[in-house]
């Protein structure tokens, strides 16, 4: 029997510090660990497909983006006390947006069918692994002055309100007109329409957006369109257990 050309889904990551991540990535992690950071540098950290904003309107010198949980961000940042933002998003929509990732980027291996996806992020088999040891271990360092912590859903519900809450923590001036400013160009629409930020540029090769596009919704709730009771039974009772006894609190719809 023919054995396919294309390797398994596990084939594709390695681990650090038993964390999945692309191999291709990890060849390069002796560089991601000696990052040198610089006092002024604000780092962006999201969990895959979290939904980060365009930012550029309120940089300091360096925006850092990374998806790295706590534990992996390199040392540097903490010595030099940078500033941190963590965008997070619920678990629900947030697995939605992943398949539809996975199924779009070409060099993506084969997640198989939205059921098989759905146990594999519960189970941590995928880059960046758990979402839940990941957003767990961004929650608890929300008390360091450092570190803002926000939620999408927040800001789907109240994007000004999230974006002075965010110009207060970088020690900028909040005024309307700036606020509008980001308030427009963060907006769905406009980031959809936007080829700097829905790589349309791209070729099908890399990104089959035929498949899926980058920007797909961005909505809170959508979630509903794919789970199937049963799926949805089983999810609820693993994150249930997955975030026992941690005091961060999702909405899955606003």
């Amino acid at each position: 029997m023919m054995s396919s050309s294309k390797p398994v889904y596990k084939d594709y990551f390695g681990r650090i510090g038993g964390i999945p991540l692309y191999k291709k990535f990890i060849k390069y992690w002796h560089n991601v660990e000696k990052f040198e950071a610089k006092p002024d540098d604000v780092v962006i950290v999201t969990y895959p497909k979290s939904g980060v904003k365009q930012l550029k309107e309120i940089a300091s010198p360096r925006i850092v983006k990374t998806h790295l949980p706590a534990e992996l961000l390199p040392v540097s940042f903490w010595e030099k006390n940078c500033k941190i933002i963590y965008l997070s998003r619920n678990a629900k929509d947030l697995v939605v947006s992943y398949y539809f990732f996975f199924l779009m980027v070409t060099a993506n291996p084969d997640p198989g069918s939205f059921q098989d996806f759905v146990e594999k992020f519960m189970n941590g088999e995928v880059p960046y692994g758990s979402w839940y040891e990941h957003t767990k271990s961004w929650w608890e360092k929300r008390k360091n002055p450092q570190v803002l912590f926000l939620f999408y859903e927040d800001m789907k519900e109240n994007i000004r309100k999230e974006v002075m809450k965010l110009l207060e923590f970088l020690g900028r001036e909040a005024s309307d007109e700036l606020v509008d400013k980001i308030i427009k160009h963060t907006s769905f629409e406009e980031m959809k329409n936007n080829p700097s930020t829905n790589y349309t540029t791209l070729p099908d090769k890399i990104m089959n957006q035929k498949v899926s596009p980058f920007m797909r919704k961005g909505v809170v709730g959508d979630w509903k369109n794919y789970f199937t009771v049963a799926l949805n039974e089983k999810f609820d009772k693993h994150y249930e257990e997955q975030m026992k006894g941690s005091t961060l609190k999702f909405r899955t719809e606003i």
